[in-house]
């Protein structure tokens, strides 16, 4: 089984920056694809930014130059940093994976965290 944990949430101030981490363990060969999505109460899930293991990246367009995402390979981590976060940028972010449990590339997985609250006061 995989696990996938994110951290780093909490209550910052409008223009105030946040650090989220998302950590997995478990059976995986390789991680493809590693996402932050957010969900806004009342709202669908969004994708927020995503990397691929050779670190082609894309964001939605209401975070370009503010956030940015990473990973470390070596530790299967990724990470997302927010700066000049908004109001609007309130919501459970969530981490996730799709990736390979072996060197067969079959099948592939898909995983997601449990979230984390981001909360952004005016």
């Amino acid at each position: 089984q995989v696990q996938v944990v994110e951290s780093g949430g909490g209550l910052v101030q409008a223009g105030g920056s946040l650090r989220l981490s998302c950590a997995t363990s478990g059976s995986i060969f390789s991680i493809n694809v590693m996402g932050w999505y957010r969900q806004a109460p009342g709202k669908q899930r969004e994708l927020v930014a995503a990397i691929t293991s050779i670190g082609n990246t894309n964001y939605t367009d209401s975070v370009k130059g503010r956030f940015t995402i990473s990973r470390d390979n070596a530790k299967n981590t990724g990470y997302l940093q927010m700066n000049s976060l908004k109001p609007e940028d309130t919501a459970v972010y969530y981490c996730k994976i799709t990736g390979y449990y072996s060197g067969s590339y079959y099948p592939r997985f898909d995983y997601w965290g449990q979230g984390t609250q981001v909360t952004v006061s005016s």
